[in-house]
């Protein structure tokens, strides 16, 4: 059995605590596109975590945890991510990576900046982790596979070819300084020594699963609406964030994705830049963000405010559809116990005319939120175990939200922690 877990939004749904839970009846997890540009939060027996490269099903002694093809693969962080488990008393996981899986190099992330500089007032919010050089890299033939660190006159040619190429743009282009063959050489080859043990064909490791019977979980990173293709191009990220990519990332049949569990937030929140239509701002969104999450909206990588905003009933139901959604994972509803009120945009106004569909970007930028206002249930739901239990303007408010998304709403939860979770049939 594959389950994939992936997110209905711009990132930042809470996609971390589920993986973790469900990770418990799972025997392999996989990380399969995305870099260390986002973070999944999880809170747990250990302590809070905020994970980055490594999937979050780490905790967990049964488990195998595997970096996938898909990877954008920064291995010192990776290392420092193990480390820094294993310091907070976290038994040792058991780790994978795909030999081929790519690198993540310095140079990424310096161009990364660079470019984010030039562009200035223009740029894309990007996180700086290089993330949109190394896949451009990757899809232009110049990114160094893990396998290719352990074939010297191969990884040498493909350096002398990077240089070539980055130093023409960084000498003319950002003025910064060149890069060094030698160098990138030396660093490669201890990158090599670092990644060697846990280096493994998991394509070939998976089939063999698949055929007994373990199961296994595709964890994705951000949400729909920062796929590339299907998403608000372009200010999205440089990996697919869809389900139907999780074969690809990991190396495994389309045809053995059977449950796509897709994560959606009680409210809205956004890192980075690009079209938000139920975004709010002032007070009332400082509100929300201070009471919001764990701690509060703030980046599990950037520690940037999150932008928040009131459910999107128009971009769930997209992000639901294009991830293919067969249940639904409904996350942070106890943070609105406050709310004596609680709007809910369900149809966006473009140039006088309403829509329930979600546009592309040209039209989004264009787009006003129709709202719909629901009652509040002012009062704390954590703690609570059972459906029937929760108050009835709450219970309203999700039966409101899986009637506008069309896909059932199987799990809620209803604070931070691994057991906060009601689960519905």
């Amino acid at each position: 059995m594959v389950r994939a877990i992936v997110g209905a939004n711009w990132g930042d749904e809470g996609k971390g605590k589920i993986t973790d839970m469900l990770a418990q009846d799972s025997d392999i997890i996989i990380r399969f596109q995305g870099g260390s540009n986002a973070g999944h939060t999880i809170i747990n027996d250990y302590g809070k975590f905020a994970l980055h490269l490594l999937p979050s099903g780490v905790f967990y002694q049964h488990t195998t945890s595997i970096i996938g093809n898909g990877v954008a693969l920064n291995i010192p962080y990776l290392l420092k991510e193990i480390q820094d488990l294993e310091s907070k008393g976290v038994p040792e996981p058991k780790i994978l990576v795909s030999d081929r899986a790519q690198v993540l190099m310095p140079y990424h992330m310096e161009l990364d900046a660079y470019e984010e500089e030039r562009l200035a007032g223009k740029s894309f919010g990007s996180t700086k982790s290089g993330i949109a050089p190394f896949y451009s890299d990757k899809y232009a033939k110049i990114g160094i596979q893990v396998s290719e660190l352990f074939d010297e006159e191969i990884l040498r040619d493909k350096v002398r070819n990077i240089c070539a190429l980055k130093n023409v743009m960084l000498e003319h282009l950002y003025h910064k300084p060149l890069l060094k063959e030698d160098e990138l050489m030396a660093q490669l080859a201890s990158y090599r020594d670092m990644v060697a043990p846990y280096v493994c064909d998991v394509s070939a490791y998976l089939h063999e699963a698949l055929k007994e019977g373990k199961r296994i979980l595709l964890e994705g990173q951000l949400g729909s609406l920062k796929d590339p293709d299907h998403g608000i191009y372009p200010m999205v990220t440089s990996s697919s964030t869809l389900a139907a990519y999780g074969a690809i990332g990991a190396g495994i049949p389309p045809y053995e994705i059977n449950n796509i569990t897709v994560v959606v937030k009680a409210y809205s929140s956004a890192v980075g830049a690009g079209a938000f239509t139920s975004e709010i701002f002032g007070d009332e969104a400082e509100e929300l963000r201070r009471r919001g999450g764990d701690g509060g909206e703030y980046g599990a990588t950037t520690g940037r405010p999150r932008r928040v905003g009131w459910f999107d009933a128009v971009a769930t139901r997209y992000g639901c559809r294009i991830q293919g959604a067969t249940e639904v994972a409904l996350t942070v509803l106890d943070v609105l116990g406050y709310l004596d009120e609680i709007p809910m945009c369900v149809g966006y106004e473009i140039d006088g005319q309403v829509t329930r569909d979600f546009p592309v970007t040209p039209k989004l930028n264009r787009a006003k939120p129709v709202w719909k206002i629901m009652p509040g249930w002012k009062t704390d739901i954590r703690g609570i175990r059972n459906y029937e239990e929760l108050p009835e303007a709450c219970r309203n408010y999700i039966e409101a939200i899986e009637a506008e998304i069309g896909v059932p709403v199987t799990m809620v939860s209803n604070g931070p922690g691994r057991k906060d979770i009601i689960r519905r049939k």
